[in-house]
């Protein structure tokens, strides 16, 4: 079965000043996220990609453009269903004032229960992500054979929700998931079971180092007070500094 390659795309804006962008118009990569997405065709430089899919939002489009740029031929196709979770009303607000809402418990702890105002539920964006992975790994399957390998451009929380599928986790267990911008996370697809076979890899260990903890009280760029890492970031944060 094929081999897919997901990319988080690179840092954003919305990264940086810890907004939480959703389907926000206009939020492109930060100079970090050009840089990344500028490594990504020598990081897969390797890898014979069949097909490139992507979320339709700037900021995946704008990751893929130097790959797409090496590899003139590559056949690239949009698929909404990949695209970030629609937040709804918390779209565009700062992670830190969204931290002090009732719901941002039950999205960290009860994901499968949340649903944003105005927006989808979490449920939901994992299940369109799932059918959007099954119909293009048998379709990249029966026009480019067994072996082929493709790749998807998309964000955090669908990345992670992708995972979770793939190793059988229930999606309240998710936010145990992290990956950080343009990351590379690989998943298997075979007649029995898939295989996460690379998770949120990026060559750079420097994200494994500890993150400063905010000053008592105060809430750090994921919206949560106290330790940075005791809340998930929602939307897929910005990565290491």
């Amino acid at each position: 079965m094929p081999t897919l390659i997901l990319v988080r795309h690179g840092r954003s804006t919305a990264n940086t000043q810890a907004v939480l962008a959703g389907w926000t118009p206009g939020v492109a990569l930060d100079e970090r996220g050009a840089a990344q997405a500028a490594a990504l065709p020598e990081r897969l430089a390797e890898l014979p990609l069949a097909v490139a899919v992507t979320s339709p939002l700037q900021r995946c489009q704008e990751t893929l453009a130097p790959l797409l740029a090496a590899r003139p031929e590559l056949p690239l196709h949009t698929d909404d269903r990949i695209g970030e979770c629609h937040y709804g009303d918390w779209s565009g607000r700062k992670l830190a004032e969204l931290g002090e809402e009732p719901l941002m418990a039950v999205v960290q702890q009860h994901p499968s229960a949340a649903a944003f105002p105005g927006g989808e539920s979490m449920r939901a964006m994992q299940a369109r992500a799932v059918d959007a992975v099954r119909e293009w790994n048998a379709r990249v399957e029966e026009e480019h054979g067994p072996d082929a390998v493709f790749l998807m451009c998309s964000h955090g929380d669908i990345i992670k929700s992708l995972v979770a599928d793939a190793l059988g986790m229930h999606l309240d267990l998710f936010q145990r998931i992290s990956v950080d911008p343009c990351s590379v996370t690989a998943v298997r697809y075979t007649r029995l079971r898939p295989y996460l076979v690379r998770l949120g890899d990026t060559g750079d260990l420097k994200g494994l180092a500890p993150a400063p903890h905010p000053p008592a009280g105060e809430a750090g760029a994921d919206g949560a007070a106290g330790a940075p890492d005791e809340q998930a970031a929602v939307g897929g944060g910005a990565g290491a500094p």
